[in-house]
Parts: C-alpha cells; sequence; structure tokens
C-alpha cells in the first residue's frame, strides 16, 4: 500500500534561503529572505520588499518550517500583519549564515571598504594613492572588523578617520573644473575665494577662462557655467 507523506499544518519549509532572526518578549520569529538581498535592503538599494522576502510570512523556525502563531505575533508585535513584522525583523534582526558563507561575505566587504579608502586618500609626501595592499595592511593595524550591519561606505569613512590618527594619510583634494566668460572671471574668482582652497592655478584661453581648483573636499563633481 503506498503512502503520501503529508506536511503538518503549520509547517511550511523553504530551501536556499537566508534567514533574518529576531528575539522579541522572550520569542524567536525568522523570516525567509533571498540571498545577498537582506543587505542590499538594509543599505537601500533594493527598495522592492518583494525582491527581498521570498514570502510575507513570520516563522518561529524557517529550517523546520514551523509558521508563527498569530497570538504569539500579536503579543511581541502588537499586529498579526506579516508584512508590517516581515519588515521589522529585515531590519532589526540578525542575518543567519553559515561560518563559511559569513567569512566570504567579511572577506569581501573588507575589500570592498579597503578599495574605497584607497580612492578618496592619498600619501600626503608623494601626493600619490596608497595601494589596495597597502591600505589592507594599514586596516589589519587599526584592529578594522567589519560590520556587516553597516555599509562599506560607512564603514571606509570610519577606517579614514582612524587611519589619519595613526599614518600618514589624507584625504585626497577634489579637483573641479570650471570654464567661464573672460568678463565672469572676477566675480568666480571671488567665489573660490570665499571657499575652501587649497591652491588653484589659472589658464587663459582665447575667448574663455579656464580655472583648475584643487579644494580640500572628498567627491568629485563637474560644475560648468558658461
Amino acid at each position: 500500500m503506498s503512502r503520501t507523506l503529508v506536511q503538518p499544518v503549520g509547517q511550511k519549509r523553504l530551501t536556499n534561503v537566508a534567514v533574518v532572526r529576531l528575539r522579541k518578549h522572550g520569542q524567536r520569529f525568522e523570516i525567509a529572505c533571498f540571498p545577498n538581498k537582506v543587505l542590499s535592503w538594509r543599505a537601500r538599494v533594493e527598495k522592492d520588499i518583494d525582491e527581498v522576502l521570498q514570502s510575507h510570512t513570520v516563522y518561529s523556525n524557517v529550517s523546520k518550517g514551523v509558521l508563527a502563531k498569530s497570538k504569539e505575533l500579536i503579543k511581541a508585535f502588537g499586529t498579526d500583519d506579516q508584512t508590517k513584522i516581515c519588515i521589522e525583523i529585515l531590519e532589526k534582526g540578525e542575518l543567519q549564515v553559515s561560518g563559511k558563507e559569513r567569512e566570504a561575505q567579511l572577506s569581501g566587504q573588507f575589500r570592498d571598504i579597503a578599495t574605497i579608502v584607497m580612492e578618496k586618500t592619498i600619501n600626503p609626501d608623494t601626493r600619490r594613492p596608497y595601494t589596495i595592499t597597502m591600505i589592507e595592511r594599514l586596516m589589519h593595524e587599526i584592529h578594522f572588523a567589519v560590520d556587516p550591519n553597516l555599509t562599506s561606505k560607512e564603514q571606509a569613512l570610519k577606517v579614514i578617520k582612524k587611519l589619519i590618527e595613526h599614518f600618514p594619510i589624507k584625504r585626497a583634494p577634489l579637483r573641479v573644473r570650471f570654464t567661464a566668460p573672460k568678463p565672469n572671471f572676477t566675480g568666480l574668482m571671488r567665489r573660490l575665494l570665499n571657499g575652501m582652497l587649497l591652491s588653484f592655478q589659472m589658464i587663459y584661453l582665447a575667448l574663455s577662462l579656464l580655472l583648475c581648483v584643487r579644494l580640500s573636499l572628498p567627491f568629485s563633481t563637474h560644475v560648468r557655467n558658461g
């Protein structure tokens, strides 16, 4: 006689998921997400919740497929609205990953942070950027540890501040290029000299003035006024 395997009521198994867990009021709640989407959501790169959640369902245990009870949800969250609760868990919960996955994730993010630091800093003696290998070594020397809950850019800015305290390194200056007719030269110069300038050089062209300016700001932009 053939037998049919019946999954118990209250269970819904999912596979190949990233689990986010939140403990609240003594209860464990979990949600099932698509791999690599949790950090994108937290970094505000991914804004479509349906691209993050495998289902708008709250679990007591994702791996066993055990769904959270409605009364437990109301007690902990004040509502049994699954989507609202999923978003709260997604924002505040802890991403569960295996040891190897976590190691690979942290290693990759460490490299990303080092790359950002390299792009935004220079050696004040040579006026040249440090190599990525050197930046990584300096990060190890200040005992930097990746925080998976923060974006690479946020952590890179903190790393730069820390490195400046201990090593010959500083923020790379910003180079802005302005083009303006000669009649506007005086007004443009007045505005520039009132700003945060480190140095500037002027190159006169036939009918216009090209002004290359170095600013002590950490980003790049282009302004044209003609």
